[in-house]
């Protein structure tokens, strides 16, 4: 009698996964179409925050200096004390850019107490494009391992405009190409959209505010009256953070498109781990009684309907077998987009055990002094003071 109810409950969490949380899985919000032009074209500023990138900076760099953006643009990259050639190669690749196009290097000045050491690159850069003759009507929040297509921008603001938007946010499409990057990166943001659905997300009744940090399109005064980057310097996941003090001031819009990738390689098992890990007990809020509760409830979504399919008996494995052909199917819409084939679909309860696995390790880091290491850098709860 046990197990059925147990097979029954995993069938009914999918159940409600597939019919009533925004119908996250069909991948239907996306930046495919242009939006209308709008009457005039403001003034975008890109900020960049970078820290030993001087494996791809030159192409993130050279994207947004060939943007083909009918308005002011200007490049801000802040280089956070790197001790590789991140900052030679970037201005090497903004060379050539002028008339109402400007690239400004500013080094920055150290790490400040409580902030994480990208928010206080950010910040800086922010202050660097706000403190100009012209400031900018819209910071282009982008990180150094995306790459744009020549009308990203252009496609941004048009969007941002048609819809005012205080934030517009790309999920940008994640390199794909290891057997460590298939394996893990649809799921990735399968995951997110589990648990952010973009429609609830773009919709201005629902609470849900979320975000993709690799490319945020964000009006400055909205900014402002948000509380600026100072409201969120000690987070770790920023761009869900900053969704939701932007979603407090105005509407915002997320997206899956084409025109935003990111080049950053996940060549081996503990390059994936250390990505997934480094945020996600922050996920939990630091929480051991979070955490005990997500690893139950990721065993029994993802694990139970496995686990009686295979050894169950009657009603028990019926209710297995349906919650994993479910489960498969939800998760096609995202193998179409990676281009993957779709019996990955059936492996999806082995990539969740090994995300479990991954916020386990993500706790005992956080526990041992570990927590959110980045670019040698320990930042997990940082304080706020």
């Amino acid at each position: 009698m046990v197990p059925t109810a147990v097979a029954a409950l995993a069938l009914a969490i999918w159940l409600y996964l597939i019919f009533a949380r925004g119908g996250f899985w069909l991948c239907r919000e996306r930046d495919d179409a242009m939006q209308a032009t709008p009457p005039r074209w403001p003034r975008v500023a890109a900020v960049i925050p970078a820290r030993n990138e001087a494996e791809g900076i030159a192409e993130s760099v050279g994207s947004l200096a060939r943007q083909d953006y009918r308005g002011a643009f200007s490049i801000v990259l802040v280089d956070d004390d790197s001790e590789d050639d991140t900052a030679a190669l970037a201005r090497r690749a903004a060379e050539g850019i002028g008339g109402e196009r400007t690239f400004t290097l500013i080094g920055s000045r150290g790490l400040a107490p409580g902030w994480t050491g990208k928010l206080w690159a950010v910040r800086q850069g922010v202050e660097a494009a706000c403190n100009a003759p012209e400031p900018p009507d819209y910071l282009l929040l982008t990180d150094a391992d995306i790459v744009h297509t020549p009308d990203s921008v252009r496609a941004l603001v048009a969007r941002a405009e048609s819809g005012s938007y205080v934030l517009t946010s790309l999920m940008a499409r994640l390199r794909c190409e290891s057997f460590w990057e298939r394996s893990h990166v649809p799921a990735f943001v399968f995951f997110f959209q589990m648990l952010y659905p973009f429609a609830w997300a773009n919709d201005p009744r629902n609470a849900t505010a979320g975000a993709a940090g690799g490319c945020m399109l964000v009006k400055a005064d909205a900014l402002k009256q948000a509380g600026g980057v100072e409201s969120i310097r000690n987070a770790l996941i920023d761009d869900c953070s900053l969704a939701e003090k932007m979603k407090a001031v105005g509407p915002i819009w997320l997206g899956l498109t084409d025109r935003v990738r990111s080049i950053r390689r996940y060549e081996d098992f503990d390059e994936v781990r250390r990505m997934i890990s480094r945020s996600a007990y922050a996920q939990l809020k630091y929480s051991p009684l979070l955490l005990a509760g997500v690893t139950l409830g990721m065993a029994l979504t993802f694990l139970a309907g496995p686990w009686f399919a295979l050894s169950g008996e009657g009603l028990a494995r019926i209710c297995g077998l349906l919650t994993w052909a479910l489960m498969a199917l939800a998760f096609q819409p995202m193998l179409r987009f990676y281009r993957m084939s779709p019996w990955w679909g059936l492996m999806l309860p082995t990539i969740a055990a090994a995300y479990m696995l991954y916020t386990l390790d993500s706790a005992y880091r956080y526990a041992r002094g570990q927590g959110g290491i980045w670019k040698g850098r320990v930042q997990a709860n940082a304080s706020g003071s």
